[in-house]
């Protein structure tokens, strides 16, 4: 009791306490009034406030010391039941020093990992995923997510401060402020987190199936068979696509809609999508196999945002000549299969109905811009000279956007230059496109589809009118503000599609010979002297440039090679090896060359007359950049391989870019070849 004697009552319960004696105070201030007014009645006024005062004065001093009595044994026993609540908790519990070594563990840490009170390890041997580093620092939080004994845990760090309790210590002190310990929370996520992946397993998924040559197929075969094989296709997808609890709903004759859940999507990533190859092994004798492109939407925050995905995803499969399957999830987009040539239709009807398109958009501007990809070859600037020709013919001011010559087009070019038929202004540079291109202007993008790759890519934002036409299979970047997009990956080059667009656009339509040779050698460069990707339509329009007077010869002699540029190539072949015995790489000189990266292409198609050549790469440094050709002939699609490394092209012609040097990019390459083949992509 003596100990109690020596605490005082402070803040709000010394202000309950003293109430009784201030109101007693007030109650002597009453009874000297009450005496001026009335004698008699401040007598007993006074007799009432001393009984007061009193029983006030008697119960404050009786009662303070059995409060304070009272309240000191809570605190202490709220104290041992606080500190068994804590060492009682459910959830797994400790406390460490600032390097992690466990000072203090409650009774579910222990049952969780059998370490007790006695163990002062460091938790990073409990717990391998929580080392030192991650370890919050100056009172902060870390948040971690770790896997112990098949189960998930989100561990909770806090830094706490110790620097007052230090201080109040007899037993210890620090050497300077600052002084923290780490308190771990581990709370079990794995019923949460199985409960999440069930709930994103059931997440509907949407896609579009689409037969990509359905009527070439039909025609293949006899009348009476066309049904059975629709029917044998048709019943191959139900089986399949019920396999896996999906459903599979014909929309059109040739089109279905595909619904299922997010846990067979996974199941058919798995497959990698398998259905692709047993579709094609459905034959009654149709010479011609049946292939279907799916596209896929998933992911997003609605139903209508995932159908959406799907249609976009569809359009980019059937950009990239179908066979295949494209995922969209939001900005992220996968591909499988696609290892199939695609199919040249025999109708002209889409190349008639773009070439109308076109004419009446040019119509409706005063102004025509034309553009190809950086480091033109002779297909971009062919196909442009095309499209310059389609404008002048409906008197329109036109203007092709090069930045500087290379020795691919030099030859080409210098037959424009200072010719009085052309106006000085046929060519501009980026600058002055940028000065030129307004909202009444329409700009024509040829021979590519990736807005990075185009030669000045700034202009494709300064005009809401924008054309497309281009050969080379669509990737996940692509120029989506097109108000016409003519994408035919089937296409041997864009002059072939531009020459076909020629025959359409305008009833007499005069093309020069100077303009007839510059899209007939596009064709003969990117067909390898029509020895690569060539189907009728091919020859069709080469026979069309011959009719408007473009000479063999005279292309041919036209891009014969110099000495410098023959050593190089040949120097390329020579110092070829050949890789897990089928790919050729090489390294292309870039020294003594004005144009390294066209060698280096010419040079792939010479090293795939090797036998035994499946592939060929051929790297070539050009102003910093390493530029790799691939090409094949069928046995291999070298467009996955450089999409794989952030290129594209086609099945058998393609190419990327990398920032990195000579070595690492060899290695890089590599690495890919390798990855591939063993996960059975190529």
């Amino acid at each position: 009791m003596n100990d109690n004697n020596k605490l005082k009552f402070a803040g709000r319960m010394k202000r309950y306490m003293i109430w009784p004696i201030l109101l007693s105070a007030l109650l002597i201030a009453m009874n000297v009034a009450m005496y001026f007014i009335q004698v008699k009645a401040g007598i007993w006024f006074t007799f009432c406030v001393g009984v007061y005062v009193v029983i006030a004065l008697s119960l404050y001093f009786r009662s303070r010391p059995r409060i304070l009595n009272e309240m000191v044994t809570f605190a202490a026993e709220y104290g041992q039941v606080q500190k068994r609540l804590l060492q009682e908790l459910e959830i797994p519990y400790a406390v460490m020093d600032q390097q992690g070594k466990l000072l203090w563990v409650n009774l579910a840490f222990t049952e969780l990992t059998g370490k007790d009170k006695r163990y002062h390890k460091s938790v990073t041997s409990v717990f391998p995923g929580i080392t030192q580093e991650k370890l919050p620092k100056d009172g902060g939080e870390t948040e971690l997510h770790i896997t112990y004994e098949k189960r998930n845990f989100r561990v909770l760090l806090r830094a706490v401060c110790i620097d007052e309790l230090l201080e109040r210590s007899q037993v210890l002190e620090a050497e300077e402020s600052g002084c923290f310990i780490q308190v771990m929370y581990l709370f079990d996520e794995t019923e949460l987190n199985e409960y999440i992946l069930k709930c994103e397993d059931e997440k509907m998924v949407a896609g579009l199936l689409y037969l990509d040559n359905y009527e070439e197929v039909m025609e293949s075969i006899e009348p009476v068979r066309r049904s059975l094989l629709a029917a044998l296709v048709e019943r191959k997808m139900n089986q399949y696509f019920t396999r896996i609890d999906g459903v599979i709903r014909k929309l059109e004759k040739d089109k279905y809609l595909l619904v299922m859940r997010r846990k067979s999507l996974e199941i058919l990533k798995e497959k990698r999508f398998d259905i692709l190859e047993e579709v094609k092994a459905v034959n009654i004798g149709n010479d011609m196999a049946v292939t279907i492109s799916i596209g896929i939407g998933y992911n997003a925050d609605s139903y209508v945002k995932n159908s959406e995905y799907a249609r976009i995803a569809i359009d980019l499969a059937l950009g990239r000549g179908g066979d295949q399957v494209v995922m969209k999830d939001g900005e992220s987009i996968q591909y499988f299969g696609g290892k199939t040539q695609a199919v040249e239709k025999n109708t002209r009807v889409k190349a008639r109905v773009k070439a109308h398109a076109l004419k009446e958009f040019m119509l409706s501007k005063d102004r025509i811009v034309v553009m190809g990809h950086k480091n033109p070859d002779a297909d971009s600037f062919g196909s442009a000279i095309g499209i310059y020709r389609a404008a002048k013919t409906l008197n329109k001011t036109a203007h092709i956007v090069l930045e500087g010559q290379n020795n691919s087009i030099r030859p080409l070019m210098e037959g424009f230059l200072n010719n009085p038929d052309y106006d000085d202004s046929m060519f501009i540079d980026r600058h002055e496109a940028r000065e030129l291109v307004d909202e009444n202007t329409l700009v024509v993008v040829v021979d590519v589809n990736r807005p990075s790759y185009t030669e000045c890519e700034d202009i494709l934002y300064m005009t809401k009118t924008i054309v497309v036409l281009d050969h080379h299979r669509q990737g996940s970047e692509v120029i989506r503000n097109a108000v016409l997009a003519y994408v035919e990956p089937y296409a041997s080059s864009a002059c072939e599609m531009v020459a076909e667009i020629l025959q359409y656009f305008a009833d007499g339509v005069r093309i020069r010979n100077i303009e007839a040779d510059s899209l007939y050698a596009g064709i003969m460069i990117d067909t390898d002297n029509f020895q690569q990707k060539t189907g009728v339509r091919t020859f069709e329009a080469a026979a069309f440039l011959r009719r408007c007077g473009a000479d063999v010869t005279r292309v041919r002699k036209l891009f014969r090679e110099n000495m410098n540029d023959y050593r190089a190539k040949g120097e390329t072949i020579s110092n070829a090896e050949i890789f897990l015995d089928c790919f050729a790489i090489s390294e292309c000189p870039g020294d003594y060359v004005d144009s390294p990266t066209v060698i280096g292409s010419q040079a792939a198609n010479e090293l795939l007359n090797v036998i035994g050549v499946k592939a060929s790469f051929v790297l070539t440094e050009y102003r910093g950049v390493i530029y790799v050709s691939a090409r094949a002939i069928d046995e291999v699609n070298v467009q996955i391989i450089m999409e794989r490394m952030g290129g594209g092209g086609h099945l058998n012609m393609a190419g990327c870019q990398l920032e990195t040097g000579m070595n690492e990019a060899k290695r890089i390459l590599k690495d890919t070849l390798t990855e591939m083949l063993e996960e059975g992509e190529i």
